[in-house]
C-alpha cells in the first residue's frame, strides 16, 4: 500500500436518505439529507441503557482526564457537543492547522463529527442531548484527507504523522474509523503503530463493512496489537452489511441505527463499524480515566475478558464475527481481572521481526557482473592467504620471474666457470 489507490469506502446509512459513506475504509462518499434535529435524541441511543454496561460505568467515571484522538475528516467547531475538543492538527495538507475544518465534499465532511459524538459527545445542555460513551473525556481532532479532499499528502504518510502527533499531544486512545481493504500495510506503519504502543496509547480500529465492499478485514485492523471492533445490530446479531469478519476482531459494538451530530449541529441516524469503533474508543477512555497508569496490554485485556459472547458463537471464542463478544464496559471497569504481560491482540514487534525479515530474505541479491575485483587487504586475508605463504600474486610476479632469472644466471655462471677451467687446462698443456 503506497498511496490512496485502492482505498474503498465503508457503508453508512442516514435516516430518510441513502448514505454510502466511506470510512472504516479510506473513501468517504455520502448522500446525506440529515433528519430534523428534534427527531433524534438520547432516547435513540439504545446502547447507553442496554447490556453494554454504560450506565454502570458512569457510576464510576464519565471519562474525565482521558483523551481520545479522532483521526478522521475533522471535528467541526460550533456544536456544543464538541466543547470537549482541546486541540488538533491537519495532516492532509489542505485542512486548517487546528484540524477543525471538515474535509471532503458535503457528504464526507460530517463523518469526523459523527465519530466524535459517539466517542465523547458532551450533549447540548438539554436533558435529551446526545451523549458519547465518555462524555467528560477530551478530544483531539486530527483531520485526514480522503480522496475527495484534494489532499497533497499520501494517505500512508498522513496516518503515520497523525499517530505521532496524537501520541506526542497526550492521547490515551486513537480511533481509526477507516480501512484500506487490504490485509497488508506500508512498512512505515510498523514504526508508527509501535510508537503508539511503546507510549501506552491504545489504537482502536473499525473492522469495515460488507455493504461497502469490505469482504475481508483490512489494515489497520490487521495490524497486531490493534483493538479491532466488529458491528452488531440492536438485537445483537452480527450486522450483514454494517460489519465484516476477520480473525483479528477483538470485540463487537452497535453498528446499526446509530446517532450522530453533524458538522452543522444537526442529528442523523447512520450505520457502520465507523460508529462501533468510537463506541469502544469511548470505553477505553473510561478505563483510562479510572486506571491512568494501566498499560495497553491490560486495558485491552480487560475489555476482552469481560466481553459477553454471543449465543451465536457457540464455543468459538474468539470468533471471526464477534471476536470475544459484546464489549461490556461496566464489567471491564469493576471486575477483578488477572493482569497480563503481553497484548492479547498480538505483538507488532514480533510480527515485524518474523515477517519483514522474511520479506528481506526473499529478495535475491543482484548478480555481481563486475570484471575487476579488489584484491584482499591484509585484514581481509584468510588463513589460507597467510602473509607467511606465497599468494597467487607473489607467485606470478615475484617467485616465478625470480626463479627464471636465478636459473638462467646459474647456467651462465656455471658456463663461465667451465670455460675458465677449460682454458686453464689448455694453457698448462702447452
Amino acid at each position: 500500500m503506497k498511496n490512496q489507490k485502492g482505498l474503498r469506502p465503508t457503508l453508512l446509512w442516514v435516516r430518510r436518505s441513502i448514505a454510502v459513506l466511506a470510512v472504516a475504509g479510506g473513501f468517504l462518499s455520502v448522500g446525506v439529507a440529515p433528519a430534523a434535529a428534534a427527531s433524534i435524541d438520547r432516547s435513540d441511543q439504545y446502547w447507553l441503557d442496554s447490556g453494554y454496561g454504560v450506565q454502570r460505568a458512569w457510576d464510576v467515571t464519565k471519562g474525565k482526564g482521558a483523551v481520545i484522538a479522532v483521526m478522521d475528516t475533522g471535528i467541526k467547531k460550533g456544536p456544543k457537543e464538541f466543547s470537549g475538543v482541546i486541540g488538533g492538527t491537519d495532516v492532509s495538507g489542505v485542512g486548517s492547522s487546528d484540524g477543525r475544518t471538515p474535509l471532503g465534499d458535503d457528504m464526507e465532511k460530517n463523518h469526523g463529527s459523527w465519530v466524535a459524538s459517539l466517542a465523547a459527545g458532551r450533549g447540548d445542555g438539554t436533558a435529551d442531548g446526545l451523549l458519547g460513551i465518555a462524555p467528560e473525556a477530551s478530544l483531539l481532532s486530527i483531520s485526514l484527507g480522503f480522496p475527495s479532499s484534494g489532499s497533497t499528502v499520501s494517505f500512508v504518510d498522513q496516518v503515520s504523522e497523525g499517530i505521532h502527533w496524537a501520541v506526542d499531544n497526550g492521547a490515551d486512545v486513537i480511533n481509526m474509523s477507516f480501512t484500506t481493504n487490504t490485509k497488508e500495510w506500508d512498512p512505515s506503519w510498523d514504526e508508527a503503530f509501535q510508537y503508539a504502543y511503546d507510549n501506552d496509547v491504545v489504537v482502536v480500529a473499525a473492522a469495515g463493512n460488507r455493504g461497502s465492499g469490505t469482504d475481508v478485514i483490512g489494515a489497520p485492523a490487521t495490524i497486531p496489537g490493534v483493538l479491532v471492533v466488529g458491528g452488531v445490530d440492536r438485537q445483537g446479531e452480527i450486522s450483514v452489511r454494517a460489519s465484516t469478519d476477520g480473525i483479528t476482531i477483538a470485540v463487537t459494538a452497535p453498528s446499526e441505527k446509530l446517532t450522530g451530530v453533524s458538522a452543522d449541529g444537526s442529528h442523523v441516524e447512520w450505520a457502520g463499524t465507523s460508529g462501533a469503533s468510537p463506541i469502544v474508543a469511548g470505553m477505553v477512555a473510561l478505563l483510562r480515566a479510572k486506571y491512568p497508569d494501566m498499560n495497553v496490554d491490560n486495558i485491552i485485556n480487560r475489555l476482552i475478558q469481560t466481553a459477553n459472547p454471543s449465543v451465536n458463537q457457540g464455543d468459538e471464542v474468539p470468533s471471526p464475527d464477534y471476536g470475544y463478544g459484546f464489549a461490556s464496559i461496566g464489567a471491564a471497569l469493576t471486575d477483578d481481572i488477572e493482569p497480563v504481560d503481553a497484548n492479547p491482540m498480538g505483538s507488532l514487534a514480533d510480527w515485524v521481526k518474523v515477517n519483514r525479515r522474511a520479506e528481506a530474505d526473499d529478495v535475491t541479491p543482484p548478480e555481481d557482473t563486475s570484471t575487476v575485483k579488489a584484491l584482499p587487504s591484509r585484514k581481509e586475508a584468510t588463513a589460507s592467504e597467510s602473509p607467511l605463504l606465497p599468494t597467487q600474486q607473489t607467485l606470478r610476479y615475484v617467485s616465478v620471474p625470480a626463479a627464471f632469472i636465478l636459473g638462467v644466471g646459474s647456467l651462465i655462471v656455471l658456463g663461465l666457470i667451465g670455460a675458465r677451467r677449460h682454458w686453464a687446462r689448455v694453457e698448462r698443456e702447452r
